[in-house]
């Protein structure tokens, strides 16, 4: 079966819904349709064996649970059976009783299998159908030799895709993301490529591989990551392992798994933030795997597992999964990430061992978050620790649910020689054909010749390396080819900046003039004089009457500091602060400091040409007005950025280097800017 027929078999599977208008909605079919189809699969592949299936069960009757499956998968020749005597076929003899029987033959399907038919909540659909005379319809339309689903029909990969297609539609009709179920084959593909293609013992006879996705969804990365590698290794023990929250989609990857003769029982369903079922194995050691894969749902909030996330941060540390800290609520991509790079192997003395980890993006993690930040800090743990290889940009309108540009992140903790204490960035952008027809709000494709390209690229690991590729001239708008920079290579600290801040001293000239008096009304702390807790009472009238006389007292402290100034300018702010003082005593009164300071603020006017407020310590005061901050490069000093960059324009600035912070991003498309 080829791509085109795996679309076509979808279609007229979904084509089944017609069936359903009326007592069900659009945004309903699927609820009848994907669990349908994978009965339907199962009724095909035990279909051959079944009457080796029935003779087992009756000689094992009277056996303890665990002999009897033994025998029955023994007799199915899968790791799952069934023991009814009915198939969808025969469900057709009884029209009357096919609800009825429809459920027995479920029943007698192994556990496992009704495990996943259990997560579709289909009992309550069979029961729905019959209730509106539907069943034997839908039913009858399943078992069409249309839907031969037999495995010589229709094989493993191809039977991915139809899943896959079926979701997406049904996703589409239900208004929902497409894109948080399954990711397009041709970008798992590319990852897996850019994951696998240059280990140097894949080829080894036998070589067992654990491969793990912690958002899993149907399934499609671990069952592209399996094909490449038993296509590179007929011999090779891939081990697959997964989690996903979504009850239909981790039935579908559970199912897929108990088809291919996968381990099923290492498809979790459960919230890998909240609940890692891949922490500890049963012998007390950490999980680990040699490949992770993964994309991610782009942009969505964890604040639901924002307490035990926190916790685990503030309880565990880097000993957890977030010690390096924590993205902003609203987009949990990095925590995703932060969870693959706790679960790397360690690499031993000899340099063996170590993972590598595949994870798609939107451009979010890229930037988003300033110095001292969530983002930023996780991204300097990463580079820092070099365990960043490459990132691939990839072209827009390549995913169903979002036409957004995309990215690849490769990480490992075991880089090649020629690649430590470097970042290799490529721009894929360019790569991609022209679908004939859109599916949601993918309009392009990679070409098996472009995944082929790209993967050399990423292999070359040169900078600066140009590839002929089509250019639209602005004028004929006509497409030519013309040399383009795809790949460029950097050292870690290139990413990497200090955020400083350039202080300016505070300038301020004084005077005790009426207008300058008036302002004192407005300041926060003249007014609070006047503001009292207190509920009303005998006490509250007490203190508000003291405040009102309180703010009386100031205003008369300021008319005797305008005689004796006699209203001039002071542009020396110690001059006046004296004179100030000098009134307050011949008043008898005591100023608090606060009080100090709103007279202070409120008498006050910036002025450049004043001379420069100093502490108690003869510092500058610093102007929070004039405050400004500036990125310097990671490689470059301080002061030399200083000398040269701003030191020219205003001599009197100086770096708080009490506020200095370091931050990381990854600026990738100004580097390929055109």
């Amino acid at each position: 079966m080829n791509v085109r027929t795996h679309a076509e078999l979808a279609n007229f599977i979904w084509s089944i819904c017609n069936l359903l208008r009326g007592p069900y909605k659009r945004n309903e079919y699927r609820k009848v349709i994907l669990p349908l189809t994978v009965v339907r699969r199962f009724d095909c592949i035990l279909a051959e064996n079944k009457d080796d299936v029935l003779a087992a069960a009756e000689k094992a009757k009277g056996q303890s649970q665990t002999m009897r499956d033994i025998a029955l998968k023994g007799a199915s020749r899968h790791d799952f059976y069934n023991t009814s005597r009915l198939d969808l076929q025969r469900l057709l003899d009884d029209p009357n009783l096919i609800a009825q029987n429809l459920n027995a033959y479920i029943a007698g399907f192994s556990e496992n299998v009704r495990t996943v038919l259990e997560r579709f909540a289909f009992s309550e659909q069979i029961l729905r159908m019959d209730d509106k005379n539907l069943l034997f319809q839908v039913v009858q339309a399943f078992c069409d030799p249309k839907v031969d689903l037999s495995p010589e029909r229709v094989d493993n990969v191809q039977m991915g895709y139809v899943f896959e297609e079926l979701i997406r539609i049904g996703s589409e009709q239900a208004n929902e993301e497409a894109g948080e179920h399954f990711t397009p084959r041709e970008v798992i593909r590319l990852m897996v490529s850019l994951l696998l293609s240059d280990e140097p013992d894949l080829g080894r006879s036998h070589v067992v591989k654990k491969i793990y996705d912690p958002a899993c969804g149907t399934g499609g990365m671990l069952s592209v990551a399996e094909e490449f590698l038993r296509d590179h290794n007929a011999d090779s023990l891939p081990i697959l392992f997964g989690q996903d929250y979504n009850d239909e989609s981790w039935a579908v990857c559970r199912s897929d798994m108990l088809i291919k003769g996968e381990n099923a029982e290492n498809i979790i369903l459960d919230d890998t933030f909240t609940n890692d079922h891949f922490k500890r194995q049963q012998n007390g050691t950490k999980w680990t795997f040699d490949y992770m894969l993964a994309n991610p749902p782009f942009g969505v909030e964890w604040k639901q597992q924002r307490r035990l996330i926190e916790q685990e941060r503030d309880t565990l540390g880097y000993e957890g999964r977030f010690g390096a800290g924590l993205p902003r609520i609203n987009d949990g991509s990095l925590l995703f990430l932060q969870h693959m790079i706790s679960k790397m192997q360690p690499v031993d003395e000899k340099g063996e061992g170590g993972s590598r980890i595949a994870i798609v993006f939107n451009g979010s993690p890229l930037f988003t978050g300033d110095a001292g930040s969530g983002e930023s800090n996780i991204r300097r743990w990463i580079i820092e620790k070099d365990w960043l290889e490459a990132i691939v940009a990839l072209p827009d309108q390549l995913f169903y649910n979002t036409g957004i540009s995309t990215y690849i992140w490769i990480l490992t903790n075991r880089k090649e020689e020629r690649r430590r204490g470097k970042v290799q960035l490529i721009d894929g952008r360019q790569f991609f054909v022209k679908m004939r027809k859109s599916l949601g709000n993918k309009r392009n494709e990679l070409s098996p010749e472009q995944i082929a390209d790209l993967t050399r690229i990423h292999g070359n690991f040169q900078h600066a390396e140009t590839l002929d590729l089509p250019h639209e001239d602005p004028v004929t708008h006509e497409m030519r080819l013309r040399p383009r920079i795809v790949s460029k290579v950097f050292a870690n600290e290139d990413f990497g900046y200090q955020k400083i801040t350039v202080e300016r001293p505070l300038r301020l000239n004084f005077a005790a003039v009426p207008e300058r008096m008036s302002r004192l009304e407005d300041e926060k702390a003249f007014q609070n004089l006047a503001k009292i807790k207190k509920r009303d009472g005998l006490a509250h009238n007490d203190e508000v009457a003291a405040g009102l006389a309180r703010q009386q007292e100031i205003r008369e402290l300021l008319k005797a500091l305008q005689e004796a100034t006699d209203g001039a300018v002071y542009d020396d702010s110690e001059m006046f602060t004296s004179a100030l003082t000098d009134v307050v005593k011949e008043c008898g009164m005591k100023l608090s400091a606060a009080e100090r300071k709103a007279v202070l603020v409120a008498l006050s006017e910036r002025d450049p040409d004043a001379e420069i407020c100093r502490d108690r310590h003869g510092n500058p005061e610093p102007d929070p007005e004039l405050r400004d901050t500036e990125n310097v490069p990671l490689y470059e000093e301080i002061d030399d950025y200083m000398a040269r960059e701003v030191l020219p324009h205003v001599p009197d600035a100086w770096v708080d280097e009490s506020k200095t912070k370091i931050g990381y991003e990854i600026p990738l498309n100004r580097h390929f800017y055109v």
